[in-house]
């Protein structure tokens, strides 16, 4: 698909609304989009220039100098428990509304002489206790959201030949543990809930004024929806959320003036319910959504893949950071170029006999199995012992899987000699094998299907490490030099073997990888950078 053409009212000239490159930190480079710390410079590797594959000609130039976009959800929206905040300064011109004063309230008034345009950076707002939760906006920030990160890996993706920048404006507005309700129009607000739409409409309101005041055109340009654990069983979820899509397009545009429709991008939930063998319809209400709405709500992926705190629901602060970045990524392929980017996930599955294929879209092949992801059902739920995330059952329960293997772009299952077709239903990391909540890569719902994307991401970085031949453990040159380093970072270097990740973060200068070290020892050059490979979405379909 060729890239969406420029549309009418184009950029405005004019400084930076709160500075420009000269007032970035003096400890602070940017080297061809990535951020660069501590004598850290960008990985090697098929993506070294700050995140990605760029076309050779420049992308097309933004239809507004100021793009919104509005992170709403629940409490992965806002950051919860992304604790302590990783305190990356400003490194492009991407900004965010500051309300002026400590305490805001509805009626929430856009013309308020207080509000201005601050440089976009975590805490977005001041972070809340856990102890006031639940607490709507604008005291609903809990950690670090995936905001920041997401914005730079816009911006470093953007390059034109005359220097122009892609410039985002960012509306964080979730509720930590609320469900579609709360945030959707006409919530009620019981003064700790229910203020997420208002506040949307709200913001968007102070951003297209302040714009219009600084010579700038506004407009949002995606809508990024985190959310789906307090939905969990529900079974209107899919409707309220498309709802949600619609409302937002309706009265967004009509505060922007914009005439191009608004996408959602949302990623699928893996942490409720808790029951041992339940299953999230909120999860494949999130996949089917994509595929039902093509363009106007995009299925990023799953987050089974990422590092969750010891609780089992909510992401480390590394791994907000990661999100943001994936976000970034598919904003910058769906709405900078204008792509139809779709996640990996089934096409259609045929049966032949015991044998079913599954025809997948693979973003960038080859498909591979992830050895770094614990299989799932190993002590439970055996008969998918074998599946590495795939699941089969039919109208009496239960189907035992023989065999998975990978051929081209289709997945081939085998079931047990004499399995029954009726009712047949093939699956992948929807069920869940014990009690709790153990969302993640180890515990939870998962799988074990990805792709080959390459795509390295703004924490891209290649650090000096002491190393010793046949250990696996790493020091840092530099003291310090791992802090934005996280668990599960791929890491790659002339004495390390391939697949080889992170194992354990022991400190901001030792690490422990999960394999050894096979070079000589003393020092050694190692590049880190977040697992951006897509891995399969979480879903379940008939097969005729």
């Amino acid at each position: 698909m060729k890239p969406k053409s420029e549309a009418a009212g184009g950029r405005s000239d004019g400084p930076w609304v709160d500075g420009n490159a000269d007032d970035w930190p003096p400890d602070v480079t940017v080297i061809d989009g990535s951020l660069s710390q501590g004598g850290a410079t960008p990985a090697d590797g098929p993506a070294a220039d700050g995140g990605g594959q760029r076309d050779a000609q420049s992308p097309p130039r933004p239809p507004f100098d100021w793009m919104g976009i509005i992170g709403t959800g629940q409490s992965l929206a806002v950051g919860n428990l992304g604790l302590p905040i990783n305190m990356i300064p400003p490194a492009y011109h991407n900004l965010k509304l500051s309300l002026g004063r400590t305490t805001v309230a509805p009626p929430f008034d856009p013309n308020d002489p207080s509000l201005s345009m601050v440089a976009l950076s975590e805490p977005i707002r001041p972070v809340v206790p856990l102890a006031d939760y639940p607490s709507a906006y604008p005291a609903n920030i809990f950690g670090e959201t995936p905001h920041t990160f997401m914005a730079n890996q816009i911006s470093a993706l953007f390059s034109t030949s005359d220097g122009g920048e892609y410039q985002t404006v960012h509306s964080v507005v979730g509720e930590s543990g609320q469900g579609i309700r709360a945030i959707s129009k006409g919530a009620p607000d019981t003064g700790r809930t229910g203020r997420a739409y208002a506040a949307t409409l709200f913001e968007v309101s102070a951003i297209k004024r302040l714009a219009t005041a600084a010579g700038k055109t506004y407009g949002v340009g995606a809508i990024v929806f985190t959310h789906g654990e307090q939905d969990a069983t529900s079974a209107t979820y899919a409707s309220a959320v498309h709802q949600l899509w619609a409302d937002y397009n309706t009265d967004l545009r009509g505060i922007t003036g914009q005439a191009t429709t608004i996408p959602m991008l949302l990623t699928q939930q893996h942490s409720a319910p808790f029951g041992a063998g339940s299953a999230a319809q909120s999860t494949l209400d999130q996949w089917r959504l994509g595929v039902t709405y093509p363009g106007d709500i995009v299925c990023v992926g799953p987050k089974y893949q990422y590092q969750y705190t010891t609780d089992g629901r909510h992401l480390v602060t590394h791994e907000y950071d990661r999100l943001g970045e994936k976000y970034g990524q598919v904003y910058y392929e769906k709405i900078v170029l204008g792509r139809d980017w779709q996640p990996l996930q089934p096409k259609s599955a045929t049966r032949n006999g015991t044998t079913i294929a599954i025809d997948f879209n693979v973003p960038v092949g080859p498909l591979n199995w992830d050895e770094n992801i614990v299989p799932p059902h190993q002590a439970a739920l055996i008969e998918w012992a074998k599946g590495r995330g795939f699941e089969i059952t039919n109208a009496a329960g239960r189907v035992s899987i023989d065999s998975v293997a990978i051929m081209g772009s289709s997945v081939i299952l085998t079931m047990a000699p004499g399995s029954q077709p009726s009712g047949l239903q093939v699956g992948y990391a929807m069920a869940q094998d014990e009690a709790g909540a153990m969302a993640g890569p180890t515990r939870g719902r998962r799988g074990q299907l990805r792709d080959a994307d390459p795509f390295i991401g703004v924490d891209g970085e290649t650090i000096a490490c002491m190393v010793t031949s046949g250990a696996a453990q790493i020091q840092s040159m530099v003291a310090g030099a791992f802090h934005a380093r996280g668990e599960r970072d791929l890491a790659g270097g002339a004495g390390l073997a391939g697949e080889t990740i992170v194992l354990t973060k022991d400190s901001d200068s030792t690490m422990t990888l999960s394999k050894p070290w096979s070079g000589p020892s003393g020092t050694a050059d190692i590049s880190f950078h977040t697992d951006q490979r897509n891995y399969c979405v979480s879903f379940e379909m008939a097969v005729p």
